[in-house]
């Protein structure tokens, strides 16, 4: 079961350090104490609707790339979902698609 407090967190100091930008710093952005952010992006806190407004455009992305995490589903789930959905033959001959143009 994906925990999507932790996940979000996740996400936010990901992009946070892409963007090279410190914890205080962005702290300082939004208006909180470092020490509510260090809370969030370590998943022990979800942040108020306002300040995961904030965050986006201190950050300056949607609020749903923040919630763009699929990216840290582990290789067994992954390997899951795709298999289930391969039993539908739409879908099925779309990723062979796909496959045949990526393949070397």
């Amino acid at each position: 079961m994906l925990d999507v407090k932790k996940l979000l967190g996740k996400r936010i100091q990901e992009i946070r350090k892409e963007k090279c930008i410190s914890q205080e710093a962005l702290a300082e952005l939004i208006g909180i104490e470092p020490n509510n952010l260090s809370r969030i992006e370590n998943g022990r806190s979800y942040p108020s609707p306002e300040n995961l407004a904030k965050i986006a455009d201190a950050l300056n992305v949607s609020v749903d790339k923040l919630y763009f995490f699929c990216h840290h589903k582990n290789f067994n789930d992954i390997k899951i979902e795709i298999t289930n959905a391969l039993n539908d033959e739409k879908f099925a001959r779309m990723l062979y698609k796909f496959y045949t143009l990526i393949k070397e």
